[in-house]
């Protein structure tokens, strides 16, 4: 009797452990989207930018690409260096400020899907 009560009790043990392990990999992929998609969308912000300066003309944009690589080829190591470290430091301050602007609608909607998923296990046993 107390070894069936043991198997109970680990079989139970066993499937609170795989639910907060399928919970646990839930957030972590919700993340993982979260951070990609607010990459890609700090990445495009150039695009668009070099689009708008363009007038929404591929010929324009290719051109003012051209310039800026003509310049940057034109400068010395200190320049590019410079350059390089101020495109890294917009980068990051602007994927800040997607993320901020970002988060508590992620988290809002992770939190319902969160409550969703742990109201249909209590329904379900």
């Amino acid at each position: 009797m107390t070894a069936r009560l043991i198997n109970q009790g680990g079989r139970a043990d066993r499937q609170q452990l795989l639910r907060r392990l399928r919970g646990f990999c839930f957030v972590l992929i919700e993340a993982a989207g979260f951070a990609v998609t607010s990459i890609l969308i700090v990445l495009g912000l150039p695009l668009a930018l070099f689009l708008f300066v363009a007038g929404w003309d591929l010929g324009g944009l290719f051109a003012q690409l051209d310039n800026l690589a003509e310049r940057y080829l034109a400068a010395d190591a200190v320049r590019r260096s410079l350059f390089s470290q101020d495109l890294m430091t917009s980068f990051a301050i602007v994927l800040g400020a997607v993320t901020l602007l970002r988060m508590p609608r992620f988290l809002k909607r992770l939190m319902s899907e969160i409550d969703h998923q742990q109201a249909g296990e209590s329904q379900n046993g």
